[in-house]
């Protein structure tokens, strides 16, 4: 009895750990759909509020949907249209994948059918103006309103239920323009953009289309892509998506707008970010300045003694010992004579300082200093001299001795020399 319980504990704890495992995987997903073994299915529903995150997708705005890594929500746009969106919505059958579309006004005039069968599939419908223009940016607002009032009217009227419709709308060439924008959010709808495209709507191959999709996905690791269910290269390039969704262990995301009975998903505000910021993540941005407002602008009135916890009573001003001796000390020095700081006229001292050369100075102190016998006529040119001599310098010493000194009388051999 003992042995065969611990065996049936052990079996049951290895069930539970199985089916937790098989609750992460893909076939958990395929398992809800019905005939379809190795369907891709649909991981889970994110309700989201329109109020309270009003733009998302990366391509254009700082928020996106709060995905986590590897899961993909997938929108199509411009449709329906009957040869290529039936198609695409019995791929997405197949798969029991939930998607969320952005419907055109004359599409849903011209086919309310496939409008409703988007509903009865489940899927999520939003809209995408009345007749795609793609001057969404540059038109006037009242025109822009009317075009997104036609797509709404006419594909509210295309449903069994108008409440089916959600508050989602994607501007046509996600020609993005501010007060479109703020017209949208002012009406709680939710200005859809995206996190990358597949460029389906270009004349490109199918398989092209389909490594867009796929590298585009891997460079971000998640979000919303975009895609278009009227063109036939989508419908062919779809299944190989989805495919290779599978095979990279991606899943699949449905949004749907919040409402009354179902309220958001509890998320945090960091999870609206593609890549949130981690503890190990350094931030470059520092916090701006807050501009600070200021109630009052008269300057306070200066404090008083009173104030200062001080006596009103005139009290002498008290200095300390230092400051009272330098003070005593600089009462009793006399004051210097005017006469210290004169300096004769024609003194050495003013000849010094002066630009003349020291060397005619110092001539003319010693000859002042010579005896009264020297004073002559060559002892009165003396001075006059030196200023000349000052005022233009001598020659250099050699050719002042080259001038002055007698030159050397050259004697041939054996002719005396004259006396």
């Amino acid at each position: 009895m003992i042995g065969s319980s611990v065996a049936f504990r052990t079996r049951s704890w290895t069930v539970l750990f199985l089916g937790l495992l098989t609750a992460a995987s893909p076939a958990a997903f395929a398992a809800e759909c019905p005939g379809h073994p190795g369907a891709l299915g649909t991981s889970r529903t994110l309700v989201v509020d329109p109020h309270l995150h009003p733009r998302i997708g990366t391509m254009q705005y700082r928020e996106t949907l709060p995905l986590k890594d590897h899961e993909v929500v997938l929108t199509f746009d411009d449709g329906p249209l009957p040869k290529n969106s039936n198609q695409v919505l019995q791929i997405l059958a197949d798969e029991c994948i939930k998607a969320t579309f952005f419907i055109i006004g004359e599409q849903a005039k011209a086919n309310p059918e496939g409008v409703r069968k988007l509903v009865a599939a489940g899927h999520t419908v939003g809209t995408h103006s009345m007749n795609h223009p793609l001057t969404f940016d540059r038109m006037p607002l009242d025109k822009a309103e009317a075009q997104i009032n036609g797509g709404i009217e006419w594909t509210s009227a295309a449903m069994t239920d108008p409440s089916k419709l959600a508050p989602f709308f994607r501007i046509p060439g996600l020609m993005r323009a501010e007060g479109v924008e703020n017209l949208l959010i002012s009406r709680g709808i939710q200005v859809w953009s995206a996190d990358f495209p597949a460029d389906d709507w270009r004349h490109i191959a199918s398989d092209r289309v389909y490594q867009l999709a796929i590298q585009r996905l891997e460079a971000k690791g998640k979000g919303i892509l975009l895609l278009h269910d009227i063109q036939a290269r989508t419908v062919a390039a779809l299944p190989k998506i989805i495919r290779d969704l599978k095979a990279r262990g991606y899943r699949i995301v449905h949004v749907v707008p919040a409402t009354a009975d179902q309220p958001a998903t509890p998320t945090a505000a960091v999870e609206w970010l593609l890549h949130p910021p981690t503890e190990t993540t350094p931030i470059a941005r520092w916090p701006s300045v807050p501009n600070f407002v200021f109630t009052q602008t008269a300057s306070l009135p200066a404090p008083g003694l009173a104030d200062l916890n001080t006596q009103t009573a005139h009290q002498p001003l008290v200095l300390p010992r230092k400051t009272m001796a330098q003070a005593d000390v600089a009462a009793t020095l006399p004051a210097p004579e005017r006469d210290l700081f004169a300096i004769p006229e024609g003194s050495v001292e003013v000849l010094l300082s002066t630009t003349l050369s020291r060397r005619a100075a110092t001539r003319l102190a010693m000859a002042a200093e010579a005896p009264h016998a020297g004073k002559g006529k060559a002892a009165k040119m003396q001075p006059r001299r030196t200023a000349h001599a000052a005022a233009h310098p001598a020659p250099k010493h050699a050719a002042q001795a080259k001038s002055t000194a007698p030159r050397p009388t050259r004697v041939a051999t054996g002719v005396k020399k004259r006396a």
